[in-house]
């Protein structure tokens, strides 16, 4: 029995050891085959746990939204209230022909604003030619070596069928080219264009068009981001529609763009709370550009001094290499610092625990520079606290692994001879020629920038390569979130060749969408002289001047986009897409009709059904726009910007909650006093 006992136990344990063995063995196989799966295979698995970076922190988890300061902060800008998007043909407008006279293939080159400002422009000129418009294409994403073959080109930022279709009764709109002309493309036998920035109708029907029918075929080179000028003549105003319906309804993200975009959205309002989109539109370029190396103090000047030299040497820049960046700043020529913008929001009245999207990219400087607007406002965050590495992922789609090192090859058997005999006979060697000019790398703030001893920029790498083009992704994610942000302002909104950028478009496309949501477009110039009244002492500004520039601001939501109307519009016509895609509705106020109808220009009726829209809107403001909104004594925002890091107990909550009762019963007669100013234009 004892023996039997000793075989029965052994053989237990082997059957337990062979299970472990069997299930160890299916636990490595399901590790490969999750491995061999694509990022976005194991990104649907939901996730109770929230894994993105950001841990929102509110003084108060209750956000009362029915007082006067909520409607100075966050409130619709009523006297556009009435303002809505009609991109919609007004007169006779044709289907596109079943013949046309030929192909148009365009290469769009530059960055994402300069793609988004190009598209619609190359439609326009399509139906200019009465041609057949090719999928544009799109130059930073198929010259990137390693990114995902599942989007190609255009397919890579934005939706082709929705594309195609939107457009079905304006253009003829193909794929690709017959094989014949695709063919004749590749051998370089097509006639091609480099088209300059902002051409006229007129180049196009007397030097595109006779080609065009000549050969069956053009392709159109864009390098600059927007290929037709940006005012047309009265009787092509229809042209200006069609590019409203590209660049708001045609053009749609693709939809993994789309998907993140959302939850980026719902990630920024926990318990439904607004936020502020900011972007600070401070790229190497626009500062190499604009000569403001010196609002930098460290290796960041040499940087930007040697792009400058660089776009002096190919004819981008017309002026000196040394320029005052003090005299351009004060010109208004030069972005807002990030910590500029910070006191400008925080006089204003925005609390410390306001939410604050970074948009429009990387900051030059990294994120070295955003440290006093972190200081100032808890609640900073982007894309990359917003996401997780296997969201962006899934938006990359399946991309090929690139190791971009060079390996440096081992010396060969005869330089390693030749160096041995020279240490055994002791001669002394030749000198050397002297190094080629090579860059010096230095790593800043985790984002490689360099100074070259030569005016050349270094070639790109293939990472680099691969992310320019995953850029244009980070920047389809802000500029959805920009748009669809309660507030937002921009600390620059001209690009590195002085043409509006992504600031612009955001801009534009919110005065489309959404005229009334707060958008503020500072005046750089008032504002570099206000901020040199308390250079000394930023931080602890007098009552004075947090009321200047508390009216700075809110002028800059109604002034700014009358000067946009005149500055703006004359180079990028989707920075300001009114009158000519706007309307107005038959219930307007008669203190709006002024504003809209003699400055901006809309005198266009929209159609009946709209007017239920301004109904609501109307119904829904009625008791904010009885109450009566006094003078503005925010003695929250008067004095010390930083006063809320201090947990040492509840004093400082009962302080906030003082203070915020104090504000809401002495906001300020500022909303009556423009409501006066209103009816008086």
């Amino acid at each position: 029995m004892k023996g039997e006992g000793k075989v029965f136990l052994k053989s237990r344990m082997k059957w337990i050891g062979l299970l472990g063995l069997v299930l160890s063995v299916f636990s490595l196989l399901v590790h490969f085959l999750l491995a061999g799966f694509t990022d976005d295979s194991v990104s649907d698995y939901s996730i109770p746990v929230t894994i993105f970076s950001w841990r929102p922190v509110f003084d108060n988890p209750r956000f009362a939204r029915h007082t006067p300061l909520y409607r100075r902060l966050w409130g619709p800008t009523r006297h556009v209230e009435t303002l809505l998007p009609d991109a919609t043909p007004r007169g006779f407008h044709s289907d596109p022909p079943a013949r046309t006279n030929g192909f148009v293939f365009v290469r769009i080159q530059g960055g994402f604003h300069e793609i988004r400002n190009s598209i619609p422009d190359v439609v326009a000129v399509s139906r200019l030619l009465n041609a057949t418009l090719v999928i544009p294409e799109i130059q930073s994403t198929t010259s990137s070596k390693g990114i995902s073959s599942q989007f190609k080109s255009f397919a890579y930022l934005y939706n082709e069928e929705h594309f195609m279709d939107s457009l079905a009764k304006d253009v003829r709109v193909v794929k690709t080219l017959p094989k014949n002309l695709k063919w004749a493309r590749r051998k370089k036998q097509i006639p091609s264009f480099k088209v300059s920035y902002g051409s006229s109708p007129y180049y196009y029907l007397h030097h595109v068009l006779p080609v065009l029918i000549k050969h069956s075929v053009v392709e159109l080179v864009v390098p600059h981001g927007g290929c037709l000028q940006a005012i047309l003549p009265s009787d092509l105003e229809e042209y200006q529609r069609l590019r409203c319906r590209v660049a708001f309804h045609a053009l749609q993200f693709r939809k993994e763009v789309q998907e993140l975009s959302t939850k980026v959205l719902q990630r920024l309002k926990p318990l439904g709370r607004p936020f502020i989109a900011y972007d600070p539109g401070m790229t190497r370029e626009a500062l190499a550009y604009h000569g403001c190396a010196e609002l930098f103090q460290d290796v960041h000047t040499e940087l930007i001094q040697h792009k400058r030299a660089w776009m002096i040497k190919r004819g981008i820049v017309k002026g000196k290499l040394s320029i005052d960046s003090a005299e351009q700043r004060l010109a208004g020529l030069c972005p807002l610092m990030p910590e500029e913008v910070g006191i400008l929001l925080r006089a204003y009245g925005y609390s410390w625990d306001t939410i604050i999207y970074v948009a429009g990219g990387e900051v030059f400087g990294g994120q070295r520079t955003l440290i006093p607007l972190h200081g100032m406002f808890e609640n900073v965050v982007d894309r990359t606290s917003l996401s997780t590495s296997w969201e962006l992922a899934k938006m990359y789609g399946r991309e090929a692994k690139h190791k971009d090192i060079k390996t440096m090859a081992p010396p060969s058997v005869e330089e390693e001879t030749k160096h041995d005999s020279l240490k055994s006979t002791r001669q002394r060697p030749q000198p050397l020629p002297p190094p080629p000019a090579r860059p010096k790398y230095y790593n800043i703030e985790g984002w490689w920038g360099w100074v070259a001893e030569s005016d050349n920029e270094p070639e790109s790498t293939v990472i680099e390569l691969r992310t320019n083009a995953h850029k244009l992704l980070w920047e389809a994610v802000d500029y959805v979130v920009s748009v669809e942000a309660d507030v937002f302002i921009s600390g620059f909104d001209r690009d590195g060749k002085g043409h509006p950028s992504f600031a612009s478009l955001v801009m534009g496309h919110r005065l489309y969408q959404s005229a009334s949501s707060k958008t503020f477009r500072p005046d750089r110039k008032q504002i570099a002289m206000l901020l040199e009244e308390i250079r000394d002492h930023m931080y602890e500004a007098n009552h004075t001047w947090i009321t200047s520039v508390r009216k700075l601001l809110k002028r800059s939501i109604l002034e700014g986009l009358l000067e946009s109307s005149k500055r703006s519009k004359a180079f990028s016509f989707l920075s300001h897409p009114v009158p000519e895609c706007s309307c107005i509705t038959r219930t307007h106020p008669v203190s709006n009709a002024s504003l809209i109808e003699a400055d901006l220009g809309v005198t266009h009726r929209c159609p009946q059904w709209m007017d239920g829209v301004v109904r609501q809107r109307s119904k829904d403001n009625k008791n904010a726009e009885k109450e009566e909104d006094l003078d503005e004594e925010d003695s929250s925002s008067t004095g010390l910007f930083f006063g809320h890091k201090e947990s040492g107990g509840n004093s400082n909550s009962n302080n906030e909650t003082v203070n915020s009762e104090a504000n809401n019963k002495e906001e300020g007669q500022l909303e009556d006093q423009e409501e006066l100013e209103g009816g008086e234009r």
